[in-house]
């Protein structure tokens, strides 16, 4: 499937992805993350009930403390 990941075609294997899935897959799972899924906010509770499909548009941006 081809999804645009912020701003960029990305190529990802299968026809669906879980968001989860997707954070792992990209080395940012578990760490805190705010995720738009076409262009809807994506609260981290809902991230095991959606999942990535085939056009699907994400905006991910990591959350780093510090200065």
């Amino acid at each position: 499937m081809t999804i645009t990941l912020n701003g960029e075609s990305t190529e990802l294997p299968g026809d669906e992805m879980p968001v989860p899935k997707l954070l792992e897959t990209l080395g940012l799972g578990g760490k805190p993350v705010v995720i738009e899924l076409d262009r809807e906010a994506l609260p981290p509770g809902d991230h095991a009930k959606r999942s990535v499909t085939d056009g699907s548009v994400i905006e991910i941006v990591t959350i780093a403390a510090g200065g």
